[in-house]
């Protein structure tokens, strides 16, 4: 009788697989193979063996199992010593999976009538390393077909298969464009597989950011799987189709004084690195790098540049407006002319653009240009001629003029009353410039009076009070001194007991303005009323003249009998 053997439970790393009515085992490199004795365990069994099978059919003998003694010995065989291990049922299990245990193993389980025999295939996989793209091309070039690089995996069993991708999609291969060779090489030590795939690629100017990968597939254990490489970006080099050249500048126009900077490209990989430039009233061009520099340009720069290749096979032009701007002021400076003079003054601008002009006296914007047919002592000031053009940052330009109105001292002398009767203001008007010095004297005594008190300075004009209670009459002098002349007047004032006749004061500039104000209005007023007067006069006129119209004759010949009568008059006495 035969008794069934009861089967441990697989907890290694092999699989079982039925192929071809063998039972396989696939194992995994340097993993433990384990192997199940299959048969069913006879009456009578006397011991168990396994065995494997040389390629030519030969038995190599490795373990041996008695049923009734226990004892386990293993054959003498290089490759397994200390690998292997039998178990009580018969289970082989082979430590440290080498490709060498890829082999046919054959179970045998011995009685005295019989030998029952049941053969296990073992299949052992290994997982190749990660692909490397090695041997990289340093850069690509269009139109020439190059070796790329090298795709290598190592340490497969069983060899594996190599596929090259660009931008995730697979690589055909294409007579000199993609040209693909594969290389296996096996360690005979191991028995694992090195796979080399080599690539030639052309690539176009597309290819500037392609990523390049490749995958090796492989068979395990559990079936068929992939692992692909880094990715890898290479510099495809293609010539120049076109060239460039721009200005660099801060802004946006070009003033003179400004540094330009003309800079050339074109879009060649690698970019040419020098360039021709031909500059406006150059006949030849200039040999430089990507860039060419302008420093202090004027405005007979303005005109139009170009740039090329070396070979003059390509060109690019660009124009360059230098903006400027001129201004003349007539006269400028210091300019001192005299009161009642008058000064042309002109402000005259050459610009590339419609320039703004505009003019300051004493730091305030005027509404209009000064015109002088006839200077005053206001008149005189620091004037500045500015000008700008509004759409070129920064280019402004201003002259000044200060100008200095002279005069000789010129005074006017008034007096009044003071309203407590009991003293007398004299004032001394006095205009000038420079300021001239005022002094007080009383005439005939020659006495100075250093009691004046004087108003502020404004326009050329101030004045000089003093107040008196004379006892008797006085003559009081007022002299005024400047560099160009001094001036002398004197005034009768009587004394404190005899009523003055009171002369009004010279106001101030403010209350001046203010009376000329309304003096201009009343005038307005008169000549209104004068030419309402007028029309009506004409108008009454022409009835008078219509209702006299028919008088007309008989006044004539009352005037022709009149002179009729003077006319005999006269000749009687000259008769007599």
């Amino acid at each position: 009788m035969y008794r069934k053997l009861k089967l441990l439970p697989f907890t290694g790393h092999s699989l079982f697989t039925a192929a071809l009515g063998l039972y396989t085992v696939n194992a995994v490199y340097g993993d433990t193979i384990t192997m199940p004795c299959r048969l069913e365990v006879p009456d009578g069994l006397m011991f168990g063996k396994w065995k494997y099978e040389m390629p030519n059919g030969s038995p190599v003998f490795i373990a041996f199992r008695s049923s009734t003694k226990k004892n386990v010995q293993y054959d003498d065989v290089p490759d397994y010593k200390d690998r292997l291990s039998l178990s009580e049922n018969y289970t082989l299990s082979i430590k440290n999976a080498r490709i060498s245990d890829e082999k046919r193993f054959v179970c045998m389980l011995v009685t005295e009538d019989d030998v029952s025999e049941e053969p296990t295939v073992v299949k052992v996989f290994k997982q190749p390393s990660q692909p490397e793209i090695l041997h990289q091309a340093d850069f690509l070039e269009t139109e020439k077909l190059k070796m790329l690089g090298e795709c290598v995996v190592r340490d497969s069993y069983p060899e594996g298969n190599v596929t090259w991708y660009k931008n995730g999609r697979v690589l055909q291969p294409v007579e000199e464009v993609v040209v693909i060779n594969l290389r296996k090489v096996e360690n005979r030590s191991t028995g694992l597989f090195t796979m080399t795939s080599s690539l030639q690629y052309m690539p176009t100017k597309e290819d500037a950011n392609a990523k390049f990968t490749c995958i090796v597939t492989y068979h395990g254990p559990s079936g068929q799987k992939t692992i692909q490489s880094e990715p890898v970006v290479f510099d495809v080099h293609y010539p120049t189709e076109k060239v460039t050249i721009r200005v660099l500048s801060q802004s946006s126009t070009i003033k003179e004084g400004d540094n330009v900077t003309l800079k050339c490209s074109g879009n060649g990989n690698p970019p040419p690195q020098e360039f021709l430039f031909y500059i406006p009233g150059e006949t030849e061009g200039i040999r430089s790098s990507d860039t060419y520099v302008m420093t202090d340009v004027r405005r007979n720069a303005t005109g139009e540049y170009k740039c090329s290749l070396i070979d003059k096979s390509m060109m690019d032009t660009t124009t360059i407006t230098v903006h400027y701007l001129d201004l003349q002021l007539t006269p400028s400076g210091e300019v001192t002319k005299q009161i009642g003079e008058a000064l042309p003054v002109s402000c005259t601008i050459s610009s590339s653009r419609n320039a703004t002009v505009f003019w300051i006296k004493d730091n305030t914007r005027m509404k209009t240009s000064p015109s002088f047919s006839s200077l005053q002592y206001q008149d005189a000031g620091n004037y500045i001629c500015e000008t700008t053009l509004q759409e070129v940052e920064g280019l402004k330009k201003r002259k000044t003029l200060k100008l200095i109105v002279e005069g000789k001292p010129q005074i006017k002398m008034t007096k009044k009353t003071n309203t407590n009767k009991m003293s007398k203001t004299i004032v001394c008007h006095v205009e000038g410039f420079p300021k001239p010095a005022v002094q007080w004297t009383v005439t005939g005594s020659g006495s100075l009076i250093n009691k004046a008190k004087e108003t502020k300075y404004v326009n050329g004009k101030f004045s000089s009070k003093i107040i008196i209670a004379p006892e008797e009459n006085v003559t009081l002098t007022c002299i005024a001194e400047n560099e160009l002349e001094r001036t002398v007047t004197s005034l009768n004032v009587s004394a404190i007991s005899i009523p003055e006749y009171d002369e009004p004061e010279d106001r101030n500039d403010d209350n001046s303005e203010k009376v000329n104000d309304q003096a201009k209005l009343i005038v307005g007023i008169v000549v209104g009323l004068l030419l309402v007067a007028l029309v009506a006069g004409v108008v009454y006129w022409l009835y008078v003249k219509k209702s006299k119209t028919a008088s007309k004759h008989v006044d004539k010949d009352l005037g022709n009998i009149e002179e009729n009568k003077k006319l005999e008059e006269n000749n009687h006495k000259s008769e007599t």
